[in-house]
């Protein structure tokens, strides 16, 4: 398959990322995550507390740290915020490295817990030299529409998969003036795209996990998308995703109306 489907330019960084990036919240061991890095993920998002894949990249980084880009950061906890000064420098020092490729401050829900302060705080970061790029991760695609706009962050990390389109309107059309990077995570929607759903025809397919991911990577406006496997045979077959390439009209067709079912009949996620 052509490069460009497998890799990208994470927006307005100049990053070169492969395509399909790598969570290790459903904690596949060191060796899956090695591999994933041996194969050319160079793409990887950690929680503070994901022990598992800042272990491993603390000892990769002995080695190879321009190698890898890491994505961590702070949490927005709905009624309270973490200190993100206390974050950074907690993720420095558990991994070993004197910088961050992209801060993000995670969890936010809506416009109000994205005060300016937060943003200013994450910008004197970025200007001290200690992250790369900054970011947040939201389910709010009208805020990550108008953060884009404004050219506020560096890297947006959105939900879009074939169930949750919303993107498509509010976001992609925003990317233009100043290309923030796009990092999509739930590609399957929390698995909900690979099983069959009630009421889904009996006698009609159901999407196998690669099709879901080459669905969002079908979209060139999406840089990366997250996957998180819980082992080394789901790591490959993932990956396997890049090798097969766009979705053709029919592949496409197919998502979208499996999306659908999937979106009217578990209206009550998110």
């Amino acid at each position: 398959m052509a490069d460009d489907f497998r890799y990208a330019t994470l927006g307005a960084t100049g990053w070169r990322v492969f395509r399909m990036g790598l969570s290790a919240s459903y904690r596949p061991g060191r060796d899956a995550i090695l591999t994933a890095l041996d194969h050319g993920v160079n793409y990887c998002f950690a929680y503070g507390f994901d022990r598992q894949m800042m272990k491993t990249l603390r000892e990769v980084f002995r080695t190879r740290r321009a190698q890898v880009l890491i994505a961590t950061g702070g949490y927005n906890w709905i009624l309270w915020r973490s200190n993100l000064r206390k974050d950074l420098e907690k993720r420095l020092k558990s991994l070993g490295t004197d910088y961050l490729d992209i801060f993000m401050y995670m969890g936010v829900m809506k416009p109000a817990q994205l005060p300016d302060s937060v943003l200013e705080e994450m910008v004197r970061f970025r200007e001290e030299g200690k992250v790369r790029a900054i970011g947040i991760s939201t389910h709010d695609r009208k805020l990550a529409g108008e953060l884009a706009a404004r050219g506020a962050l560096d890297v947006l990390n959105i939900r879009y998969n074939a169930a949750h389109r919303g993107a498509e309107t509010e976001i992609f059309p925003q990317l233009a003036a100043h290309d923030p990077g796009i990092v999509s995570y739930t590609a399957t929607r929390w698995s909900y795209l690979v099983r069959r759903s009630k009421g889904w025809p009996a006698d009609r397919p159901i999407p196998p996990a690669a099709q879901a991911y080459r669905f969002v990577l079908s979209r060139p406006h999406v840089d990366v998308v997250l996957t998180a496997p819980s082992n080394a045979r789901q790591l490959q077959e993932n990956l396997a995703a890049l090798d097969a390439g766009p979705l053709s009209a029919d592949e496409m067709a197919f998502l979208r109306a499996f999306g659908d079912h999937v979106h009217h009949t578990k209206k009550w996620f998110m």
